[in-house]
């Protein structure tokens, strides 16, 4: 009687399938779209894709590390253009889109109050980049802060993984591949936790109920209209 092989489960067909585009010959051409428009209207990140093309290639991680912290600055800008031409007309619908509508407005309030600041530490959070991004034109925030500081915070972001899976690339890849399900629960977990902080930003904690910004409405903040 012959063994039979054991079907690979969902999550290992979606990584094998996901690890064989990222080897792709155009797979630095996703990987800058992906990061361009995340950074102003797309929902999904591209830390993941990120991810698996390093692990494809850790000897080329830096080189996909600075083509998407370059195109989710360049895509920055098209957000921060959106905010700040456009954010009655398009802004408002995208936020609605995204579930960000509740935040926008504490979002203002600590971008008005804290500037370079909050988008150097959030921009390197799991708080979507589009909600600070849209949110900085909108204030019309100084653009070279709004620039240098995105550059800074982008450049955390996706440099780390670069440089992790550079320099660690191999023990990295044979770690997800013998505990793929747990690494994929813990990437669910994190996702999570990016919620309860936009859910936090927007003034649910009780922790914040202090906090001026975490309670702001535009029409506290005199910004309803420009």
């Amino acid at each position: 009687m012959t063994a039979t092989t054991a079907r690979p489960s969902f999550i290992q067909r979606m990584y094998n399938w996901t690890m064989e585009k990222s080897a792709h010959p155009h797979a630095e051409l996703w990987l800058a779209l992906v990061a361009f428009v995340e950074a102003s209207f797309f929902p999904i990140p591209p830390h993941p894709l990120l991810g698996l093309m390093c692990l494809a290639n850790p000897k080329k991680a830096v080189r996909y590390a600075l083509i998407c912290t370059l195109a989710s600055v360049a895509g920055g800008m098209l957000g921060y253009s959106i905010g700040y031409f456009l954010y009655e007309s398009v802004g408002l619908w995208l936020l609605g889109v995204l579930g960000l509508t509740d935040a926008f407005p504490p979002a203002a309030c600590y971008l008005r109050d804290y500037g370079a600041e909050i988008i150097l530490i959030k921009g390197a959070t799991p708080i979507p980049f589009k909600l600070l991004t849209i949110t900085a034109g909108f204030i019309h925030m100084n653009f070279w802060t709004f620039l240098w500081a995105s550059v800074a915070s982008r450049a955390f972001s996706f440099m780390l993984v670069g440089i992790l899976f550079r320099l660690f690339g191999a023990p990295i890849k044979a770690f997800i591949d013998k505990y793929l399900v747990w690494v994929a629960g813990g990437f669910l977990v994190a996702v999570v936790a990016g919620f309860l902080v936009i859910g936090a930003l927007s003034g649910d904690g009780k922790a914040k109920e202090a906090d001026k910004c975490s309670g702001a409405t535009l029409a506290s903040m005199g910004l309803e209209r420009r």
